[in-house]
């Protein structure tokens, strides 16, 4: 630095020797290796003074010092592109598997596209490898102070991560070099101005005489195929120029703009180059000319640009097309607003593209145009456009205006007869869902359960197959060739939909395939699927058969109750995304059921890449809002917080439709939550205080005192998942936890023999003898009354359980030994799917069966129970959506009644802090669709800990609003409690035989 400091000197004094190179060889040094910005920028203007100087000279270093600095600024290949390069085949592969290597936590890789030399999108294979490149960057520092903590020595260090790390180093010394080079060129166009062409002509001439050559080249003769013809020393000119215009452009003269703008329509033929890198430089040329020369660069855009979008015979062209277009968008952020509305449409026609690359381009696209559009009208409108872009203009911002709110969506009529009188929002939501299928989009349709999403539905479905079998008719064209339709649902549902279609619409628009049953049945199905236009098969079905649902293509694919994808590492869910269909739509009335990232698995079925990739989407949105929802986050990310989910709000608000019953249904009667208190019996306060007194209590303390967000294992979680489901089940009844197993087994049994009291006795559960006074004061099963008499009650009842044992005990151990004169019916995992439609229909059609037992996995999606008006929950789910859809399956469209719905809750128990926690009276928020889901994320140490004590003081009653703890170190091993009560993690992961052991006193 000391030799470059006196070049800078001897250039400012204008005094230069007459041989240069001692001079120009230290600036070109500093310019090259020079990591101080600021000394490497002195340097680079000395040396362009330098340059100035010598313009006259006879043997001027000019052109040869140029040379240097362009090949500089080209040195960098994550930046500018090398064409003789082939991407290597397992160059993705490795960075995928080093960053496995490195991450603590498990995590489906995102699939990153990986251009070759003349086919693919070097933009968007750039923005996904910033993505993962950061996930890297942040593993490394955290292994690298981990390493330096431990006293790792480099023998200790894999030899791959050497090499990544002898990589990174050569990647930092190609940015000082391009860095130096970009101040260096960018401060000589700015310095020289005007004259910028004729002091440094070389400068000029390498930067558009290759442009201006190919564009000449492929206007007169025809392009030849570079895969043919080695022509890579050309192109890697053409790369080196285009590099050199992006780098010069934004800071020359504006009186050089008008020879700027004389080589447009030149960049527009180089994005139909034969080489992804000149194609991928174009694109960015053009982008950076959107923000310096906007009113000729957007009319090229949107005219000769936008036309090659729809270039269906060639990838080629649709591919620069789009990375020119995704360019703009980048450089003139807020600048775009104006220019919206031209681009919406193209883009929604190539987020169905045939070519992968394209497609996920314009969908990226498309999203980020969604966060803009809000502000359109805003801003002043754009100046100085053709006339056939302005006559577009009332039409393309109609289409803005309908994707923006749906009630602007045009009246659809419905050329086919349906058996059913619309509601007006039920018009609505038909236009909306026919706006969606015009533009091929794809969409969730939630509103709130009860309103009729299958009608919609079926609406827009038997309408779109009739309008295309006739536009095969009239046409003949492959494009509207009729295609079979897919409805997926729960296995309870799947003769639900059968019923609706076949009620609503005729078998001449919708002939709809029940495939059900095993696989042998279902094989001879397969063969019968071509005389049918609709299939309608459960989840699991779909996955186990998912090389038959694959191979097809689907003109509709539907998921019902779609929130069952809402985990996209599961295999249920990558096997429903692997189903190829045209028009994708979600039915769910709770979209987000635990966190936003449930809508990420939501929109990568309906749109991949729209949210980004998984890893994107958490550090875009979901964890600037987790992190803003913490007790002692600060105010600068409770900023970030809102900020993310207003930004997410905006982006998915265009493709969610989403009504309540208070807002559409005046007529539907009022739905009364109500908390029934239970008080223990003897015998479940001895089991409740024996637990808190035991071995197994004292290794929860153990467990979650010693755990925190960063240090949370196996032991500790099943800890505290048997503890919770032990105690949860002494809540229900005494029967489901005392067992041969059980320390107390045998003394509490002799003592029961003593006193003559069975241990099936309602006595002993305090639930079961609130359920038979709750049902009596309903009217079911008086006292008294006669076995043969055949009555229709007042009211008829839904008994909810979570577990099929507990409903066991409420059918034998109540309704068959204190109450004979109940009729009931049984819908649980037990019934064949294939009949549980037609259980429901007759519990419906017949009045005199006065309960319904159901469990919620099975009975609280999607069925039609308004038949009853009494919803009774024995047990409650964690996650307080689920008993919201179950006790909707009574309040919705056709109930007459007033829906009470009762929750036995036994007091001071887990149970009752548990629910205040949950604020189970949810309330919609218009941040994305529903309020997120409260959880167990907020509960402190202490809290936790707390339900595993019986409170003592019961007449206290419990703030049911909840509370939130400053603590937050339990956080993590409580994140998965929402799906605590799934049956089949019981039944092996957190099994009680051997937790019962640990019950033993201290």
């Amino acid at each position: 630095m000391v030799q470059a400091s006196l070049a800078s000197f001897l250039v400012s004094l204008n005094w230069l020797p007459e041989k240069l190179n001692p001079v120009i060889r230290p600036l070109m040094e500093s310019i090259k290796k020079e990591e101080n910005e600021q000394l490497q920028r002195a340097s680079a203007e000395h040396l362009v003074r330098l340059l100035e100087q010598c313009v006259h000279r006879q043997m001027s270093p000019n052109p040869k010092v140029l040379r240097n600095l362009v090949a500089f600024l080209c040195s960098d290949a994550a930046f500018t592109p090398h064409v003789e390069r082939e991407p290597t085949e397992n160059s993705v592969e490795e960075t995928l598997q080093r960053q496995q290597r490195h991450n603590s936590v498990a995590t489906a890789p995102s699939l990153l596209h990986t251009p070759g030399k003349f086919e693919g999108i070097l933009t968007l294979a750039n923005m996904q490898k910033s993505a993962e490149r950061a996930v890297l960057r942040r593993t490394n520092s955290v292994m690298a102070r981990k390493n330096s903590i431990q006293g790792a020595t480099p023998a200790d260090v894999p030899a791959e991560d050497m090499q990544y790390m002898a990589d990174d180093e050569t990647q930092r010394t190609n940015e000082i070099q391009r860095r130096g080079a970009t101040i260096a060129l960018s401060y000589a166009a700015s310095y020289l101005g005007a004259s910028l062409p004729e002091k440094l002509p070389s400068l000029w001439e390498m930067a558009f005489e290759p442009l201006r050559k190919n564009g000449k080249q492929n206007a007169e003769e025809k392009i030849v195929d570079p895969a043919a013809a080695n022509q890579d020393e050309l192109a890697q000119q053409l790369v080196t120029g285009l590099q050199l215009l992006e780098v010069i452009g934004p800071n020359l003269h504006p009186q050089l703009y008008s020879k700027v703008e004389e080589v447009l329509p030149a960049l527009c033929i180089t994005l139909d180059h034969g080489y992804t890198a000149v194609r991928h430089m174009a694109a960015r040329c053009i982008g950076m000319l959107c923000k310096l020369l906007t009113a000729p660069s957007m009319a090229l855009l949107l005219g000769d640009v936008l036309g090659k979008v729809g270039a269906s015979h060639a990838d080629i062209q649709r591919q620069g097309a789009i990375e020119a277009i995704a360019c703009a968008i980048e450089n003139l952020g807020l600048g775009l607003v104006p220019y919206i509305v031209f681009l919406v449409v193209p883009m929604l026609g190539r987020m169905s593209d045939t070519n992968e690359a394209v497609r996920l381009l314009a969908t990226h696209c498309f999203a980020s145009l969604v966060r803009l559009m809000p502000l359109d009208g805003g801003i002043q409108e754009p100046l100085n456009l053709p006339a056939h872009l302005e006559a577009r203009r009332g039409e393309e911002k109609h289409v803005l205006e309908q994707l923006m709110n749906a009630k602007h969506a045009d009246n659809f009529q419905l050329s086919i007869p349906i058996n059913a009188q619309l509601r007006s929002y039920q018009q609505e939501g038909v236009n909306w869902l026919a706006f969606l299928n015009k533009y091929k989009l794809h969409g969730i349709l939630c509103d709130d359960m009860g309103l009729g999403k299958t009608l919609q539905s079926i609406c827009i479905l038997a309408q779109d197959h009739f309008l295309r079998e006739q536009a095969y008719k009239e046409t003949g064209r492959p494009d509207s060739k009729p295609l079979p339709s897919l409805v997926v649902c729960p296995p309870t549902l799947t003769g639900h939909w059968v019923y609706e279609v076949e009620k609503f619409v005729s078998t001449k628009y919708l002939n709809p395939l029940h495939y059900t049953g095993p696989p042998t049945e279902r094989i001879k199905l397969q063969g019968r699927a071509r005389r049918h236009n609709l299939i309608v098969a459960s989840y699991d079905i779909v996955r186990n058969d998912i090389d038959f649902f694959g191979a097809i293509r689907w003109n509709y694919c539907i998921l019902d109750e779609g929130h069952i994808i809402k985990n996209g590492r599961t295999k249920l869910a990558r096997a429903i995304k692997q189903l190829r269909a045209n028009h994708r739509l979600i039915l769910t009335g709770t979209p987000i059921q635990n966190n936003v990232l449930d809508l990420w698995s939501l929109f990568d079925f309906l749109m991949p890449g729209f949210l980004g990739t998984e890893k994107q989407f958490v550090a875009r949105y979901s964890r600037p809002i987790l992190q803003s929802r913490d007790a002692k986050s600060s105010s600068k990310e409770q900023e970030a917080g809102v900020l993310a989910m207003e930004s997410l709000h905006r982006q998915v608000l265009p493709f969610l439709l989403r009504r309540m019953k208070d807002d559409v249904l005046q007529d539907l009667p009022p739905k009364i939550i109500q908390d029934y208190y239970c008080e223990l019996s003897p015998l479940q306060v001895q089991l409740y205080e024996d637990f808190a007194k035991s071995r197994a209590k004292q290794a929860v303390d153990d467990s979650v005192v010693g755990t925190s967000d960063e240090n949370i294992n196996v032991h500790a979680t099943s800890h505290v998942f048997q503890a919770l489901q032990y105690l949860r089940k002494v809540c229900n009844h005494p029967k489901l936890v005392l067992n041969t197993h059980h320390p107390e087994y045998e003394r509490i049994m002799h003592s029961l023999q003593q006193n003559n009291t069975p241990l099936s006795d309602i006595s002993h559960a305090a639930k079961l003898r609130s359920l038979k006074q709750l049902l009596f004061d309903c009217g079911i099963g008086t006292a008294g009354q006669a076995e043969q008499e055949q009555v229709v009650h007042a009211h008829r009842a839904l008994i909810f359980c979570q577990l099929k044992s507990m409903l066991d005990i409420v059918e034998r151990d109540l309704l068959k030994t204190h109450m004979s004169s109940v009729s009931y019916l049984r819908l649980d995992g037990s019934v064949p799917p294939g009949q549980r439609h037609a259980l429901v229909q007759r519990f419906n059609d017949d009045p005199s069966i006065d309960v319904l037992l159901l469990t919620t996995q099975v009975g609280g999606l999607g069925l039609n129970l308004t038949g009853a008006d009494t919803v009774i929950f024995v047990e409650h789910d964690w996650n307080p959506m689920k008993d919201l859809q179950a006790m909707d399956r009574a309040h919705r469209i056709g109930q007459k009644k007033v829906v009470n719905v009762y929750r036995l809750i036994t007091r001071g128990t887990l149970e009752e802090k548990i629910m205040g926690l949950q604020k189970f009276k949810l309330t919609i928020a218009n941040t994305v669709i529903t309020q997120e889901n409260s959880s167990l994320q907020t509960m402190g140490t202490d809290q936790l800990l707390d339900l595993f004590t019986l409170d003592q003081d019961w007449a206290k009653t419990t703030d049911c609003s909840g509370s939130s703890s400053s603590s937050r170190s339990i956080r993590g091993l409580l994140e998965t409690l929402p799906e605590l009560w799934d049956s089949s993690k019981y039944d092996s992961e957190y099994d009680l035989s051997c937790f019962l052991s640990t019950l033993k006193p201290k």
